[in-house]
């Protein structure tokens, strides 16, 4: 990886959030029109309050035989991990492979510590040499 890579400069730009009064319904409905596993929980002022996975909704609410339409997203933000858009790309990569996540938000912290951005396993695949590949996946999978 490049190491004068910044988040920013890797991230995908233009992420939607679920809000965390939606439903869980309604997110699932988000994912799918937007072809995504995973949406982050935004508050009514806009703000990161957590993520939702597909896999979340599932285990977490149908396999329990609860309502999804009665669930809402905030429910399920659990821990919340993220960067500062301006920080080092290689940030990036070792937070999520200490929190073995495959998604990481992006904050602008200095424009208001809105959602900027989200890195995914995608992004990293075309900033990586194949050397932080293969650590990435020791890190993140192996240790499942």
């Amino acid at each position: 990886m490049d190491r004068n890579l910044r988040a920013r400069d890797i991230m995908t730009k233009g992420v939607q959030c679920v809000r965390e009064d939606q439903s869980l319904q309604d997110a699932a409905r988000m994912m799918r029109e937007l072809n995504v596993g995973c949406l982050p929980i935004c508050g009514d002022d806009g703000r990161l309050q957590g993520m939702i996975t597909d896999r979340d909704i599932v285990v977490k609410c149908c396999a329990d035989g609860k309502d999804p339409a009665a669930m809402r997203a905030g429910d399920l933000a659990g821990n919340l991990h993220w960067i500062d858009a301006d920080s080092n790309a290689m940030e990036a990569l070792d937070t999520m492979e200490v929190h073995q996540i495959k998604r990481l938000p992006v904050i602008d912290v200095e424009g208001g510590r809105r959602l900027v951005g989200m890195i995914t396993e995608a992004n990293l695949a075309k900033n990586l040499s194949d050397a932080d590949i293969a650590e990435f996946a020791v890190r993140v999978y192996a240790a499942n």
